[in-house]
């Protein structure tokens, strides 16, 4: 007997969704039945993808976002939902990172950080959730009640790592944003998880696994490998389904074992 999720009905906003997880997130679930809002600073980019969505029979939307701006995250999330109806599922994906010791962190440099992976993350979080709980309240109209959060952190925010050690102070406090999001919230129906990627080859990072320092890296790995955004299918679909009613406030690790 076959299993599957289908998500169809279903209204997905993703964050951070013109490039790399973001877009992988944004076809996933599509494919699996939910019309997705694709969101992010890049509009063109965007646009593609909607495109390519699109041609393979899902249903897509492009919604300008800036998560460094408030009143461009509460536009964004008023424009979605007049344009394609109440969010269902909130993917939080939007993040940076650089690369340097801590002595030469600039103020500068941990602003970048902490205002998209921390500031960002949460106001967006929290605009959607207002309306999710508006909702679960009968306060605001809506045919599904509740709703799904998904937060991705990242295996850095569970185990310090050299040279981006801000990167993991901020994804550390995504860890625990989840976990206070997920307890005022859980009664009303609203589940509020974090997935924790490990190491994943996107367009961002793909040329580094060809260096020295790159193949240096992968021999550290428990199974020496790097993982591929299609490695958090699963988990995402299932965190955003029905089926999880009874996982909230989990901090999963997709790590291949790298934080064991």
């Amino acid at each position: 007997m076959a299993y599957s999720i289908d998500l169809s009905g279903r209204v997905a906003f993703i964050t951070g969704a013109s490039s790399g997880l973001g877009a992988q997130f944004a076809r996933t679930l599509a494919s699996a039945g939910a019309a997705v809002i694709l969101a992010s600073r890049r509009v063109d980019r965007l646009k593609d993808l909607r495109a390519t969505i699109e041609g393979e029979g899902g249903d897509a939307h492009v919604i300008e976002l800036d998560v460094l701006d408030h009143d461009s995250i509460k536009s964004a999330v008023a424009h979605a939902e007049t344009e394609v109806g109440s969010i269902d599922i909130l993917v939080n994906n939007s993040g940076v990172s650089t690369t340097q010791r801590i002595q030469d962190v600039s103020p500068d440099d941990y602003d970048y950080m902490f205002d998209t992976n921390v500031k960002g993350a949460f106001f967006v979080a929290q605009e959607v959730g207002k309306r999710m709980l508006a909702r679960a309240k009968g306060a605001a109209p809506g045919n599904y009640t509740g709703g799904r959060i998904i937060n991705i952190a990242s295996m850095a925010g569970l185990r310090v790592l050299p040279q981006i050690g801000v990167y993991c102070m901020s994804k550390a406090a995504v860890v625990q944003m989840t976990k206070a999001m997920a307890l005022e919230w859980g009664k009303y129906g609203i589940n509020v998880n974090a997935i924790c990627p490990g190491y994943i080859d996107t367009e961002i990072n793909h040329r580094h696994w060809k260096t020295d320092a790159g193949q240096k890296l992968v021999q550290m790995l428990p199974r020496k490998r790097v993982g591929h955004p299609k490695d958090l299918d699963a988990l995402l679909v299932m965190l955003c389904s029905d089926q999880s009613h009874f996982i909230n406030g989990a901090v999963i690790a997709a790590d291949d074992g790298f934080g064991v």
